[in-house]
């Protein structure tokens, strides 16, 4: 039992070795590199990053964990979209969330689920009603993802129905959606 309770502080407690905050301009370059260090050099050709590709991020909703120095060692954008439309026809905006990265050296210390936590709560604090991925359902579903929500929505292009995931922020947003998943923020200058 005192295992158990010595996790569990450990979990809660705050962690010295990392900080979650906004990203900045000037998290750019190391931002891009991460991602391809982590995703690959494919990582631009899938269906998500169609939906990206000429936006900028959901307001407030581009994060990345700063080791004690400063560094980059892990990112998570949220991106303005509609999750189909509604039974009476009407668009129904939504969230999607990615990529989720983090530097090799430093996976399995919790970096990558704090800052889902930290993604989701913020975007539960500026009033969005659900956000949709495409991920590993084993990793998603202990943040609340789930297939269910998506299973009338469509993703532009190729996509594993298995792993197109949503969690609702506020309760029914999702009902009774179906459609294409389309790009609604704004745009790069």
């Amino acid at each position: 039992m005192a295992a158990v309770l010595d996790s569990v502080r450990a979990f809660f407690a705050p962690n010295p070795t990392f900080t979650i905050g906004a990203e900045t301009p000037a998290d750019v370059v190391a931002r891009e590199n991460l991602l391809d260090r982590a995703m690959g050099p494919d990582r631009r050709l899938k269906s998500s990053e169609k939906i990206r590709r000429g936006r900028v991020p959901a307001e407030g909703l581009a994060l990345v964990a700063r080791d004690t120095a400063g560094h980059v060692i892990a990112t998570v954008r949220l991106w303005n979209i509609e999750a189909g439309i509604s039974p009476d026809g009407q668009p129904i905006e939504a969230l999607l969330l990615g990529p989720l990265a983090v530097d090799s050296a430093h996976e399995g210390k919790g970096i990558g689920g704090a800052l889902m936590r930290a993604a989701v709560t913020e975007a539960r604090g500026r009033g969005h009603g659900a956000i949709l991925l495409v991920g590993d359902s084993a990793y998603y579903e202990r943040f609340g993802f789930f297939a269910d929500k998506t299973r009338h929505l469509v993703m532009p292009g190729p996509f594993e129905r298995s792993r197109f995931l949503a969690l609702e922020l506020k309760a029914g947003w999702l009902e009774g959606a179906a459609g294409m998943i389309v790009p609604s923020g704004r745009k790069l200058a």
